[in-house]
């Protein structure tokens, strides 16, 4: 078996979360979190578009972690996000944050919206 280490060039991983936090690239974020292509930010949930629609061009992907169970985004976030050119994924927040660490690795161009477990 072939074993190859993954490095995430300037984007950071999620490393772990758990109730109320989400630990990115070694570092403990309480709340809902932003994982970017430049950095890891508090987020302020569904209504604080700016610092996505700002990425756009950096990004394909964002996957939007709605806590413990998957529902569906608001329509005006998913299509203000859409207008913009992101592709929005929905999900658990769990699985979003393992989806958004693969695609990482791949180095897809994605990032991550995740409201706390």
């Amino acid at each position: 078996m072939r074993l190859n280490e993954v490095s995430f060039t300037d984007a950071q991983p999620i490393d772990g979360y758990g109730p109320g936090f989400f630990r990115v690239g070694g570092e403990v974020h309480q709340g809902p979190v932003l994982v970017l292509p430049t950095g890891t930010r508090a987020w302020g949930g569904y209504d604080d578009l700016a610092p996505l629609t700002a990425i756009a061009a950096q990004i394909d992907v964002l996957f939007v972690g709605t806590g413990a169970e998957t529902a569906n985004p608001p329509a005006a976030f998913r299509t203000a996000l859409e207008t913009a050119g992101i592709g929005v994924e929905p999900m658990a927040s769990a699985p979003a944050c393992r989806t958004y660490n693969v695609l990482l690795s791949e180095g897809r161009r994605v990032a991550a919206a995740l409201l706390p477990v």
